[in-house]
């Protein structure tokens, strides 16, 4: 149990709810890996948006394919979301290009990592023009810049 939650394994599928912008969202968390598939399907048949998350160090595997399928086949919405941009090997170029050639999806960032590995600092927003930095121990804390004009 530790171990899974240290690293951020999910083993089963959990359940939350929250308050945004004066709407209820249900949220469910399932297992990547592929042996709880099944966890997915269960989940996907309910949903009306998922978010396919991606390691910025792996990028596409093959349980990626078998949710994008599952996805296609109960015909739920989704986005991306790459995450662990401070690993060993993190690029979200390599992954948005997987997900362009590899499974035929038109990816494109809305928001940009800088840097990558030790040298991740925070992402560049690009609809909301600014850039957010991670500050701190273990970036716990954020400060926000207006980009400047291009």
């Amino acid at each position: 149990w530790y171990q899974r939650r240290v690293r951020g394994i999910t083993i089963k599928s959990a359940a939350t709810s929250l308050l945004w912008k004066g709407k209820q969202l249900n949220l469910i968390d399932t297992p990547g890996h592929i042996d709880f598939t099944v966890e997915v399907e269960r989940a996907l048949r309910v949903l009306d948006g998922a978010i396919l998350v991606l390691c910025a160090s792996s990028g596409v595997q093959t349980q990626t394919y078998t949710v994008y399928r599952q996805m296609k086949r109960y015909n739920v919405p989704f986005i991306s979301f790459i995450n662990k941009m401070d690993r060993y090997a993190a690029n979200a170029d390599r992954t948005i290009q997987q997900m362009r050639e590899d499974m035929g999806l038109n990816a494109a960032f809305l928001y940009f990592p800088i840097g990558a590995e030790r040298s991740f600092e925070g992402l560049v927003d690009v609809l909301g023009e600014r850039s957010v930095y991670y500050e701190g121990d273990n970036g716990r804390t954020s400060c926000t810049r207006t980009c400047p004009p291009l």
